[in-house]
């Protein structure tokens, strides 16, 4: 769909667009019973819920963190105040990483892409004044996901917030780490143990908190097709569920805090097929493979983030009408949250203006346009049905390749999404600099001379900021506390004890995010890529 006009045109995933579409398009045994169901029941293709937005519109967040704990918690509470409905959580790669902000690894990295979190001590500071018990926190962060989600939890403890009150979700996928976008810390095995001890300890400790979202975004990103998208995330979920399952735990005690992540691109027909697919398949894997009995384990619930792959440096105003246009597609598509790229996000971090400007979009569409009025508005749309069934089609097809090499695991292992992926992604490459593919501002209707932007910079004195902070920290704590808690986290990654307990401990007695990684580095390794070619 993103060709030229008069060219024939294909869809994202490869497949021809007619230009009209009628009732032989579709199979001759499709079935609207089947294939569509009634919103809020299964296959769920129209949507999770009855109402949809027709009672409320979805969550608004977006997502945001940078440089120190101080400048994003101001960051917040303006969005907060701009109608946010939900915080959205960056951190900087050295967090993400399991790395202190004064190790050597993390130099020139310190506050960058996200928001710096050493400590507890970082974290009481980044949600200090913000009710925990009235927001919910979605937190991208994946290796060490445990640990934010127990600093989270220690600060809602310490505002008098008890953990059955909050609500939130960590990423903590960190399947497609291998697969796209690299910040992985242990090798898969220890990587699923510890997964499934956050699912055992959530359902013990913080029951309303979404565990993991299982993401295809940075798929998307790297250039993954809508079609591989939704096979390789489904793929993934499928590998957490079988972990799940096969540590004890029954399918319905943990799947209905299982959520998704997606991305939303401007070709707003296939993205809504893609999001009608995926929930489709989704079920139906659910109820079929896995027996499971509640319909909320059967629910594809998906955060979206518009593409912020397809915005551009050049005439970044234009970004602006992008975004707008990727959101309608997540709207249509029936996403249950939403973040909206600010237009100037291709040259540095979104200023405040921006920031509110990308909000504002999200406000429009909700307030002042009709797709909240009915549910699903593409159902039997020729066009939109028929897309629906070929992207399935092609998901299912990737998902059974993924089945033959042993599961998404052996998958990665052998290379095949990441492989799958790239060669996507070189035809996305080829189509640009030809101008097959027109990206408005790029290869056609350029400007001769581009007006000057002013973007948002990190002040590079936060890394020693954050050293001083943490000379502090270990000068001041007790350190046979600290020692004894690592300790006791490494004897509980040694055996099979749930982790998440001793690791809690640790940072209560405030040890450190690299000291905890370490801790658990000791005792499970690091992640080495194989070589597949």
């Amino acid at each position: 769909m993103a060709r030229e006009p008069g060219r024939e045109r294909l869809t994202e995933s490869g497949f021809p667009v007619a230009p009209v579409y009628g009732p032989g398009d579709l199979d001759d045994a499709w079935d609207p019973a089947e294939k569509l169901g009634e919103p809020g029941s299964y296959p769920y293709t129209r949507g999770v819920y009855p109402t949809m937005y027709t009672g409320r519109p979805w969550t608004m967040r977006q997502y945001a963190g940078f440089g120190t704990a101080t400048e994003s918690n101001a960051r917040y509470k303006q969005l907060i105040a701009n109608g946010t409905m939900g915080l959205s959580v960056a951190f900087d790669l050295p967090t993400q990483m399991g790395h202190d902000s004064d190790a050597p690894i993390a130099a020139g990295e310190v506050g960058k892409v996200g928001v710096a979190i050493d400590s507890i001590d970082d974290m009481r500071v980044l949600f200090g004044d913000i009710p925990l018990d009235k927001v919910s926190t979605s937190m991208t962060i994946n290796a060490p996901a445990a640990l934010l989600l127990l600093m989270y939890q220690l600060v809602a403890e310490e505002q008098g917030v008890p953990a059955d009150k909050l609500t939130g979700t960590i990423q903590n996928d960190v399947l497609k780490e291998y697969i796209a976008r690299g910040t992985y810390i242990f090798p898969p095995k220890p990587s699923l143990r510890l997964i499934a001890d956050i699912f055992k300890y959530c359902k013990a400790e913080i029951p309303r908190w979404n565990t993991i979202s299982i993401s295809g975004y940075h798929m998307a990103e790297a250039g993954a097709s809508p079609a591989q998208e939704i096979a390789f995330t489904l793929a993934d979920g499928i590998e957490y569920v079988r972990t799940a399952v096969a540590a004890g735990m029954d399918v319905d005690d943990f799947a209905p805090r299982l959520s998704f992540f997606f991305v939303a691109r401007t070709t707003i027909l296939e993205e809504v097929a893609k999001f009608r697919a995926a929930r489709r398949i989704w079920a139906r894997v659910m109820r079929d493979e896995f027996g499971a009995k509640n319909p909320k384990s059967l629910m594809l619930r998906f955060h979206t983030q518009t593409a912020g792959v397809q915005l551009t440096a050049q005439q970044p105003e234009i970004n602006l009408v992008r975004v707008a246009v990727q959101g309608l597609a997540a709207v249509l598509g029936g996403t249950q949250s939403l973040h909206t790229n600010s237009f100037d996000e291709a040259i540095a971090l979104p200023t405040d203006k921006s920031a509110r400007l990308a909000l504002r979009t999200q406000q429009v569409l909700a307030y002042e346009t009709d797709v909240t009025a009915t549910v699903d508005p593409f159902a039997g749309s020729y066009v939109v049905e028929k897309l629906t069934d070929e992207v399935e089609a092609a998901a299912l097809a990737l998902m059974e390749r993924v089945e033959d090499l042993g599961g998404a695991v052996d998958a990665i292992e052998h290379g095949f999404q990441k492989n799958e992926i790239e060669r996507s992604a070189y035809t996305i490459a080829q189509e640009t600099d030809s101008g097959e593919r027109v990206v408005v501002g790029v290869n056609r209707y350029q400007l001769d001379t581009e007006e000057p932007y002013e973007p948002l910079r990190v002040d590079p004195a936060i890394e020693a900021q954050q050293a001083a902070r943490l000379a502090a920290l270990r000068a001041e704590r007790d350190q046979e506390a600290v020692d004894a808690a690592l300790s006791d986290l490494r004897k509980a990654a040694s055996g099979e004890d749930n982790v998440l307990y001793p690791m809690k401990a640790a940072l209560a007695a405030r040890a450190t995010v690299g000291e905890v990684c370490d801790a658990l580095r000791e005792i499970w390794g690091t992640y080495v890529p194989a070589n597949v070619f």
